[in-house]
């Protein structure tokens, strides 16, 4: 079994199309927005022969309040085009801090709070955007205290090589 290093690291993230729900969600309706458009998401891709190419992610524009601009879906293959409500999007290439959280969701802050620190640290200003990759399907693992969700906040301005 590998083991989870919760130490936020730099990463260079490369663009990824996605097709995605995106809206205006109070915190408290989250949940039910994301299966909501996990669902939505891949019945258009499925529709359109189109494959993710990687786990469920939810992107968040803007820090968090009592409502979140939120976008949520998949990685897909390029091939994807808009369907009705299922848009399609771009998680963009970027410099970037990512750190695996393992964990309930509702623990999430102590990891974000991690990644600011480090930012901090370094001298970087983070971006207003983040997003994180859910790793483990809640349905398949029942226990939150094994989920692995993959956190990943780009900084602002380009990193020199050091």
């Amino acid at each position: 079994m590998s083991t989870i290093d919760p130490q936020p690291r730099m990463i260079k993230t490369s663009e990824q199309p996605t097709a995605v729900l995106r809206e205006r969600v109070p915190m408290a309706n989250l949940t039910e927005f994301f299966g909501r458009a996990f669902g939505a998401v891949m019945a258009a891709a499925q529709a359109q022969h189109a494959s993710p190419t990687g786990p469920p992610f939810a992107l968040y524009h803007g820090m968090p309040t009592d409502t979140v601009d939120v976008e949520a879906g998949f990685p897909v293959t390029p091939d994807f085009s808009a369907a009705g409500d299922v848009i399609s999007g771009l998680l963009p290439g970027a410099d970037a801090f990512e750190a695996v959280h393992k964990g309930p969701y509702d623990t999430l802050e102590r990891t974000y709070a991690l990644i600011l620190e480090r930012m901090s640290a370094e001298g970087m200003t983070p971006s207003d955007t983040m997003w994180e990759f859910y790793l483990s399907d809640p349905e398949r693992e029942p226990d939150p205290g094994k989920w692995q969700t993959r956190v990943v906040w780009p900084v602002v301005g380009e990193v020199r090589a050091g």
